[in-house]
C-alpha cells in the first residue's frame, strides 16, 4: 500500500475454518445477486466519499513520513456503516430499500481500495514530487547531475492525463490468471482474506452487532482525534517551532535530536495497527542514526565535509542521511525482490505444489470437511461464473499500451517510445512475480520494481534527461504491478464473499477512474495549502528526495557522495540483506524479534519523533493485549483507525485556513529557563 503498505496479518487457518463453518448454512441458502446487482448507485457514493477521505489520509502520512499502514480494516468498516446509516434512514421515512449485501459491501471496499491506492502508487510523495524545483533546488543547482531540464512542476491537467494512461494496465495485465492465482494455487492473500472475514462477519447476526459497537468506537475515536488536531492547531502559530507538534516531551537536549513525543494521534494509530516488529525496528533505526551515527558525523564536520554548509546541503550532513537511508532501502528491497522471485520460480517449477510448505491455504480433515468442501465448490462456482474473457483482457493491455506508448513521451519527452514500450512487455512478468508474492506474504514489492525501473532507465538515457526519464519510468513500473497486485487481493476477498469476479473488476476499473481525479484534486489541496518537501516543514516528503538522488545516482554514480560515505552506505547496504537472511534462516521463535531494515530506514532521514509516537501506539497495544486480548483483537482496528481519520480529516479545514492565510493565534513555544 514510500515504504510499502505494512501489513503483515496473521491468520491461522483453524480460525478461517472456523469461520467457515460457522457460515456454512447462511451461505448455503443465501440467494446470491447477480454482477449488476452488487454495483449501485449508492456503493458507488459512498465509495467516492471515502476515497476522498482515504487519499487525504494517504497524502498526508505519504508528504510526513512515507509509513502507510493497511487502511483496508477502516474502509471496510466505514462502507459498511454509511450504506446502514443511509439505509435506516431511508426506511424511517418511509421508502423500500434494496438490502445490503455483503457483495455490495464487498464492491465499496474494492471501489476504495482501488482509489486510495493511486494516492500511493501515483507517486504523489514520490517520483512526481521528485521531479519538481523545489526538489531541484534542495538538492542544489551546482550538484552534478541535477540539471534545470530535468525539473518538471506539478500541474492537476497533466497529473490526472498520466494517471489515466498507466493506472489501468495493471488490471489487464493479470485478468486471465485470477483462477490460477486464487483457485488452482490458493494463495493466501492475508489482508484479501481478513477483509473478507470482517464483512462476512458483518452480515451474521452475532458479527452485525460487533460491527455496530466497532464502528461507535471507530467514532467515538475520531472526534476524540479531530476534536484534538483542531485544539492543537490553535497553539501552532507561524512557522514550523511553535505548538504540541514541537513540544520537548523528553527534555530539550532530546528534543534537539528529535526525539519527542509530538501528540500526533495518525502515528499512534499507526502504531496501533502495524505490527510490533515493525513499530521496533522503527525506533531501533531512530535510536541507531539520531542517538549514535549523525552525532558521530557531526563531530567530524570540517574534517569529513565543510562545517559551514546549511542544514540541507548535500555534500554535509545531510548528504550521509539521505544516501545512508538509500542504502537501507536497497539492501532490503533487493533481497525481498531475490526472495520472492526465487520462491515463485521454486512454485511454478514444482508439480506438487500443494505439498509445499508455504503458507497456502490447506483443506482441514475432520467431521466437517464435507460442509467445507460443499462450501469451497460454491465458491469456487459462483467465482467462475462471470467469466472475463482472455481476448477483452488482452486486447485492453495492448490498446491501453498502445496509447500510453504515444503519449507519455509528450508528458515526459526523454523517455522515448521505445523505451516506454519495452517497459510494457517485461511489466507483466514483473506483476506477475508481485501479485504471486503479495499471496505468500502480504508484502508488495511495488516501490522497489519501481526503483528498479528508475536505475534502469537512468542510466540508458544518461546525462541528457536520464532523471526525469527515470523517474517517470519508476511511476510506469510502480502502478502496474501496484495495481495487479491489488488486484488479486480484491479477487481473494470477492471468492471468500462470494462475490462475482465480474462486479471485482469492474468495481476496480470504476475505483481507478475515480482515484485519477481524486487523488491529484486532493494533492492539490496540499500543495497550494502547504510547504511541500521544505526540510523544515512537517510535509518534508521524504521521498521526493531520495527517488530524485537516485535517478541521480544512476546517471553520474558514486562521484559526488561525502566523505566515507559510500564505506558507510555499503556498510548498510550489506547490514540489510545480513538481518534479512537472518530473518529467513532462524526459528521464529528468534526472527520475530529481528527488526526490518526497510522500517528501520524510515527515520534515518525524517526523525525520531514520530518513531516514538509508534512505539507509544505499540506499548498501548501490547499492555491491551495482555490484560484483554479478545477485546484487543476486536477493538484495536476500530480505535487506530479513528484516530487516523480524525486527524485526516482536520487537514481539510485547517488546508483552507492556509489556502485563505488565516493563521493559528497563539505560538507556544519552549527554551532552557534562564537563571538571573
Amino acid at each position: 500500500m514510500g515504504t510499502e503498505h505494512t501489513t503483515a496479518v496473521e491468520i491461522s487457518e483453524p480460525l478461517l475454518a472456523d469461520d467457515k463453518i460457522r457460515d456454512v448454512e447462511l451461505e448455503s441458502s443465501e440467494s446470491i445477486p447477480e454482477w449488476k446487482e452488487q454495483i449501485t448507485i449508492r456503493g458507488l457514493v459512498v465509495s467516492a466519499l471515502m476515497g476522498t477521505i482515504f487519499c487525504i489520509i494517504t497524502h498526508k502520512l505519504n508528504l510526513t513520513v512515507g509509513i502507510i499502514p493497511s487502511l483496508n480494516v477502516a474502509a471496510g468498516l466505514l462502507g459498511f456503516f454509511f450504506v446502514k446509516s443511509w439505509t435506516g434512514f431511508l426506511s424511517k421515512l418511509g421508502f423500500s430499500v434494496q438490502p445490503f449485501t455483503r457483495q455490495e459491501n464487498t464492491v465499496i471496499q474494492t471501489c476504495v481500495v482501488a482509489c486510495y491506492g493511486l494516492a500511493f502508487s501515483g507517486g504523489f510523495g514520490s517520483y512526481l514530487l521528485a521531479m519538481d524545483e523545489r526538489t531541484y533546488n534542495l538538492i542544489g543547482a551546482d550538484y552534478p547531475g541535477n540539471r534545470a531540464e530535468d525539473v518538471k512542476n506539478p500541474g492537476l491537467l497533466w497529473m490526472i492525463g498520466f494517471l489515466f494512461v498507466v493506472s489501468f494496465l495493471g488490471l489487464f495485465s493479470l485478468v486471465p490468471l485470477r483462477k490460477v492465482m486464487v483457485v488452482d494455487y490458493k494463495l493466501t492473500y492475508p489482508s484479501g482474506t481478513a477483509t473478507a472475514m470482517l464483512i462476512n462477519s458483518f452480515h451474521t447476526n452475532t458479527g452485525a452487532e460487533l460491527a455496530r459497537k466497532q464502528v461507535s468506537c471507530l467514532g467515538k475515536y475520531l472526534s476524540i482525534s479531530l476534536f484534538w488536531s483542531c485544539f492543537k492547531w490553535f497553539f501552532s502559530g507561524v512557522g514550523d517551532a511553535c505548538g504540541f507538534d514541537n513540544f520537548p516531551s523528553l527534555g530539550l537536549t532530546l528534543y534537539k535530536n528529535t526525539f519527542y513525543f509530538d501528540f500526533s494521534p495518525t502515528y499512534v494509530g499507526c502504531g496501533l495497527i502495524c505490527p510490533h516488529i515493525v513499530n521496533c525496528s522503527v525506533l531501533l533505526g531512530a535510536i541507531i542514526s539520531w542517538g549514535f551515527l549523525w552525532p558521530f558525523i557531526s563531530q567530524h564536520a570540517g574534517d569529513w565535509y565543510p562545517a559551514d554548509l546549511g542544514s540541507s546541503d548535500f555534500k554535509g550532513l545531510y548528504g550521509y542521511k539521505v544516501f545512508i537511508a538509500i542504502s537501507l532501502i536497497l539492501g532490503d528491497g533487493l533481497y525481498n525482490l531475490i526472495k520472492i522471485i526465487s520462491i515463485t520460480v521454486k512454485e511454478l517449477s514444482s508439480n506438487s505444489i500443494k505439498q509445499i510448505n508455504l503458507p497456502v491455504v490447506k483443506d482441514n480433515s475432520g467431521s466437517d470437511t464435507s460442509k467445507l468442501l460443499v462450501e469451497q465448490r460454491k465458491r469456487d462456482e459462483v467465482f467462475l461464473k462471470d467469466r472475463i474473457p482472455s481476448w477483452v483482457a488482452a486486447s485492453g493491455y495492448v490498446g491501453l499500451a498502445a496509447i500510453s506508448t504515444a503519449t507519455i513521451p509528450i508528458i515526459f519527452p526523454p523517455l522515448k517510445w521505445y523505451l516506454v514500450l519495452c517497459s510494457y512487455i517485461i511489466a507483466p512478468a514483473l506483476a506477475f512475480c508481485n501479485s504471486y508474492g503479495t499471496g505468500l506474504t502480504d508484502w508488495s514489492l511495488a516501490s522497489t520494481y519501481g526503483k528498479v525501473g528508475l536505475f534502469i532507465i537512468a542510466s540508458m538515457v544518461g546525462s541528457n534527461g536520464g532523471v526525469l526519464a527515470g523517474l517517470a519510468a519508476s511511476g510506469l513500473m510502480m502502478s502496474i504491478v501496484s495495481t495487479a497486485a491489488d488486484l488479486m487481493q480484491d479477487f481473494k476477498t470477492g471468492y471468500l464473499t462470494l462475490s462475482s469476479a465480474k462486479s471485482m473488476f469492474v468495481s476496480q476499473l470504476v475505483g481507478t477512474a475515480m482515484g485519477c481525479v481524486i487523488a491529484p484534486l486532493t494533492f492539490w489541496l496540499f500543495w497550494e495549502a502547504f510547504d511541500i518537501g521544505s526540510p523544515d516543514s512537517p510535509y518534508k516528503a521524504p521521498y521526493a528526495v531520495i527517488n530524485r538522488e537516485m535517478a541521480i545516482l544512476g546517471v553520474e554514480g558514486f562521484s559526488e557522495l561525502p566523505k566515507h560515505c559510500l564505506a558507510i552506505c555499503c556498510g548498510f547496504f550489506v547490514a540489510a540483506l545480513v538481518i534479512n537472511l537472518l530473518r529467513d534462516v532462524t526459528p521464529a521463535k528468534v526472527s520475530q524479534f529481528i527488526p526490518i531494515p526497510m522500517a528501520m530506514a524510515v527515520p534515518f532521514y525524517i526523525g525520531a519523533y514520530f518513531a516514538i509516537d509508534m512505539f507509544v501506539g505499540t506499548v498501548i497495544l501490547f499492555a491491551w493485549e495482555r490484560w484483554n486480548r479478545k477485546d484487543a483483537e476486536d477493538y484495536a482496528g476500530a480505535v487506530a483507525s479513528g484516530l487516523i481519520c480524525g486527524d485526516g480529516i482536520w487537514t481539510i479545514p485547517s488546508a483552507i485556513l492556509s489556502i485563505f492565510k488565516v493563521n493559528p493565534p497563539v505560538c507556544m513555544y519552549f527554551g532552557p529557563s534562564v537563571s538571573n
